[in-house]
């Protein structure tokens, strides 16, 4: 972890700033795999839902 400085010189900015955009890459990465899940997860739902729709309608059609 960095150390708290009164002053910064112009090289340990450009390595601070560098640490920083590396991490938000990562956190970008692992948000971009979150939203692949979550989207998987919202189809899968979906067909169920859908499913379910049809095995009710189709049981109604038969009992009238």
């Amino acid at each position: 972890m960095y150390d708290v400085r009164e002053s910064w010189t112009d090289e340990r900015l450009d390595d601070f700033r560098g640490e920083v955009n590396r991490r938000f890459d990562k956190v970008d990465s692992e948000l971009g795999r979150v939203n692949d899940r979550l989207d998987g997860l919202h189809r899968a739902m979906l067909q169920i839902g859908g499913g379910i729709v049809v095995a009710l309608i189709g049981l109604i059609a038969t009992q009238l």
